[in-house]
């Protein structure tokens, strides 16, 4: 991986700042996270101060220091969504499938992430399982998507 992160460097040019987010996006485009190593790696390229690479990295929620798991559930939390309740639904799913939200599961098989919109407001409640979005949540139809995913030995 080390490899592929320094053919990424190289695209860009070393210390220009405003070079940053398009970086950290290719990165982990092609890694599918920033690792701690990717960002020390970005930070020595850049003369950025570690620091200031994550304080950018998880102000934009697109950028994760973690990898996401074979099922990728995003629950809003924006204004439409808390006001139907959608914590009542995040801690269903934390509670179903075991996994709290930033984390992934052991078996890396489920990871749970909380955005702060995910723009289907006029579907609230909504959450997003691997990009596809299902809106107007109701705690039954929640649980019949989490059944279809959670299957024993899968």
């Amino acid at each position: 991986m080390e490899e592929k992160i320094e053919r990424i460097l190289r695209k860009y040019p070393a210390g220009k700042k405003d070079s940053l987010i398009p970086l950290l996006q290719e990165i982990q485009r092609e890694a599918g996270h920033l690792s701690d190593t990717s960002i020390h790696e970005v930070s020595r390229y850049m003369n950025i101060p570690l620091n200031k690479i994550y304080g950018v990295a998880s102000f934009y929620d697109q950028f994760r220091f973690g990898k996401r798991g074979r099922y990728h559930i995003q629950i809003c939390h924006g204004i439409a969504c808390h006001i139907y309740r959608s914590s009542t639904f995040q801690t269903e799913i934390e509670k179903i499938l075991q996994v709290k939200a930033g984390h992934t599961t052991k078996d890396g098989k489920f990871s749970l992430e909380v955005v702060n919109c995910l723009g289907a407001c006029g579907n609230a409640p909504v959450v997003f399982l691997n990009g596809t979005a299902y809106g107007n949540l109701t705690m039954e139809r929640l649980q019949k998507i989490l059944s279809g995913i959670k299957k024993p030995n899968e």
